[in-house]
C-alpha cells in the first residue's frame, strides 16, 4: 500500500479549494487522510511546545522535497499551514494585554 505522504497529493485529498473531491472518496480513506494530517501537526506543535526553531524544521523539509524525497511533500503542506496558524496565534496572543495582579 502506497504511504499517505505519496497517496494524498495524487488523490487530491488536500486541496482545500476542491472538497467535492475528498467527500466522493470512500470513508476510510477520508480518516486515513485525517488522521495523517492530524499527525503531522501534532509533531510541529510538539516541536514548538519544545521551543524548537519549527521555522527551520519547515526549511529543512522544503529542501528535503526539492532535493527529491517526494514522500515529505505532504508533511511539508501540513507543516507550511500549521506554521502560519502558530504564528498568527502567536500575533494574536501577543497583542494581548496581561492582566494586572
Amino acid at each position: 500500500m502506497a504511504s499517505a505522504a505519496r497517496l494524498s497529493p495524487v488523490l487530491g485529498l488536500t486541496d482545500p479549494s476542491c472538497p467535492s473531491a475528498v467527500s466522493g472518496l470512500p470513508a476510510w480513506l477520508q480518516r486515513w487522510n485525517f488522521i495523517e494530517r492530524a499527525r503531522h501537526e501534532r509533531a510541529l506543535w510538539e516541536a514548538f511546545e519544545q521551543r524548537q526553531d519549527i521555522d527551520a524544521l519547515v526549511a529543512q523539509c522544503r529542501a528535503a522535497v526539492e532535493a527529491g524525497e517526494r514522500g515529505r511533500e505532504f508533511e511539508l503542506e501540513v507543516w507550511t499551514t500549521t506554521l502560519a496558524r502558530i504564528r498568527k496565534i502567536e500575533r494574536v496572543m501577543g497583542d494581548r494585554q496581561r492582566p494586572s495582579d
